[in-house]
C-alpha cells in the first residue's frame, strides 16, 4: 500500500517519487488538506472502501498507508 500512495502521490501532487519517504509530512511536501482530501477520494473510489479519516491523527504516508491497509483487513 505504502508504495502505491507514494506512486500515487508523485503522479497527481508532480513530486519525484524519491522525495517521499514513510516518514515525510505531508506538510513538508507542500500537500494542504485539499490535496489529502482529493487523494482519500481517489483511493476509496479505487479500492472499493470509505475511509473515514475524520477522527485520525495522519501527518505520515507510512502512518496514511497503515491506516489504509487496517481498514482493507
Amino acid at each position: 500500500m505504502y508504495d502505491k500512495l507514494v506512486n500515487y502521490a508523485a503522479k497527481q501532487l508532480e513530486l519525484e517519487a524519491s522525495e517521499i519517504k514513510p516518514d515525510s509530512t505531508f506538510e513538508s511536501l507542500g500537500i494542504d488538506s485539499l490535496d489529502i482530501v482529493e487523494m482519500i477520494m481517489d483511493l476509496e473510489t479505487e479500492l472499493g472502501v470509505e475511509l473515514d479519516m475524520e477522527d485520525q491523527k495522519i501527518t505520515t504516508f507510512k502512518e496514511l498507508a497503515d491506516f489504509i491497509e487496517s481498514k482493507l483487513n
